[in-house]
């Protein structure tokens, strides 16, 4: 899962600054080719390496309603033979190139970040091109990419890591762009025509954001970059999904694993948008609250009672209304106890609000890090990926240590009294029910069951 301030500080500076200094990008450019394209530019001399960053619109959020995993599925195929190389050849390509090439995807989009030496620019950049427009889905890969998925979830499911998939479909809902997961059902609908319908569809033009930061001579670069991307179909901008927020509700929802014998659990309620303007008042308040080593959280979960190896508070950052959460794990016979102490916690939080002395800690802990987060390229690719992809411009970074520095108590006790309400609250469970069950009742209304054994994250 990931943590707030991993969203809120994507890597985004190459620089080097005392505690406490202003924090700013280098130049770079933004072009829009004639078939809407998008290209970033940031020259980067040093070390002889180009960072690429290609972004594609929609991610997971794009996907037909009932073929949850499409996107992901595209994307892994894309290597799998494109253009004229079949699977092997592409990775012969790029290992003999000493380069790398992964393709992930999000919430709002797909992902595709490459890297080269600067002498290999044009032939890295070809390659990664091949993949990105040109793939061939053989219908053998599709079929094996799809079975590896499938068989996959079996192994998913006997893992403690199957929790945030249970929650996300129970807390969004499967009608929600966020709650829709991948399972064995929406893994057997998915056909290869399903695969290039979507890649014709999104793949294109008006959804394509290329970066390239590293040590390269802008003119021709833009020049290769313009001839490879801009050949690429116009197509249609894809249409952003609206904003459905989750609705807060007290609501249970525990996941039977017979032979568990530690609970994982996450107590969640509705969040906020990337672009809100709250952002750097949350990103303080979570601090404190469960995202470093010293917070409330951990502290009284970990470090005073022993009660579980690790307890955090997440703030997810994406283009729809996300969730805050509340996220750890603890013997099966300290369930209600681990559960109980988290929620002493959130209302304490709610009730007190921060102290002054607090809310300067959580300043002076943010603007130590940042700088040492913020130093290669591809940290300064994945920011200029952000700033595109979200709306927001240079000043995300380069007024950020001042946005923290204006954050006030006032602010921050606002956001409080806001986000962090101890009370609507969604409880997503995983262990021994047989052990459980009557503890966590008590936690909502009534408690919905289910158990790993069945199929598909809604049980049914």
């Amino acid at each position: 899962m990931r943590r707030l301030h991993a969203l809120f500080l994507p890597a985004i500076c190459w620089i080097t600054a005392p505690l406490g200094a202003q924090i700013r990008l280098p130049d770079y450019t933004r072009d829009v080719l004639p078939n809407g394209a998008v290209v970033y530019l940031m020259a980067k001399p040093g070390l002889p390496l180009v960072n690429f960053r290609i972004l594609v619109r929609g991610g997971t959020e794009s996907e037909p309603a009932t073929l949850a995993g499409l996107s992901s599925v595209t994307a892994e195929l894309l290597r799998r033979g494109a253009g004229q190389r079949t699977a092997d050849q592409f990775s012969e390509e790029l290992d003999s190139l000493g380069g790398t090439f992964f393709a992930g995807v999000s919430d709002q989009s797909t992902t595709i970040s490459a890297e080269f030496l600067s002498k290999d620019f044009d032939q890295g950049i070809g390659l990664a091109a091949d993949a990105i427009l040109h793939p061939q889905f053989p219908a053998d890969e599709v079929r094996k990419a799809l079975a590896r998925r499938a068989d996959g979830l079996k192994s998913i499911k006997d893992n403690p890591g199957a929790l945030n998939s249970y929650y996300r479909n129970f807390f969004f809902g499967s009608g929600h762009p966020y709650g829709r997961i991948a399972d064995e059902a929406s893994y057997d609908r998915i056909r290869r025509e399903d695969i290039v319908s979507y890649h014709q569809r999104l793949f294109t033009g008006r959804n394509l954001a290329v970066i390239a930061v590293g040590d390269f001579d802008p003119v021709k670069a833009k020049a290769r970059l313009t001839s490879v991307f801009g050949a690429a179909p116009a197509g249609a901008a894809y249409a952003w999904t609206a904003d459905n927020p989750p609705s807060a509700a007290n609501r249970v929802l525990l996941i039977d694993k017979p032979d568990a014998t530690q609970t994982y659990f996450i107590i969640a309620r509705p969040g906020v948008r990337r672009s809100t303007p709250d952002r750097t008042a949350l990103l303080l308040v979570n601090e404190l609250f469960g995202g470093r080593f010293t917070s409330m959280l951990n502290e009284a979960l970990r470090i005073n009672s022993g009660l579980t190896y690790g307890a955090s508070s997440s703030v997810q950052m994406s283009r729809l209304t996300g969730a805050l959460y509340i996220s750890t794990y603890t013997k099966t016979e300290s369930t209600a106890k681990a559960i109980d102490m988290a929620l002493d916690i959130l209302k304490k939080l709610y009730d007190q609000g921060l102290t002054a002395a607090q809310l300067a800690s959580a300043k002076s802990y943010v603007k130590g890090n940042y700088p040492a987060t913020v130093q290669t390229i591809d940290q300064l690719a994945g920011a200029l990926a952000e700033i595109e992809l979200f709306g927001l411009d240079r000043n995300e970074v380069d007024q950020f240590m001042a946005r923290v520095d204006g954050v006030t108590l006032e602010q921050a006790n606002d956001v409080i009294h806001r986000y962090f309400k101890p009370e609507a609250l969604t409880f997503v469970i995983l262990g021994n029910a047989a052990k459980i069950r009557g503890e966590v009742a008590k936690y909502g209304p009534k408690v919905e069951e289910r158990s790993v054994t069945q199929a598909g994250w809604a049980g049914m």
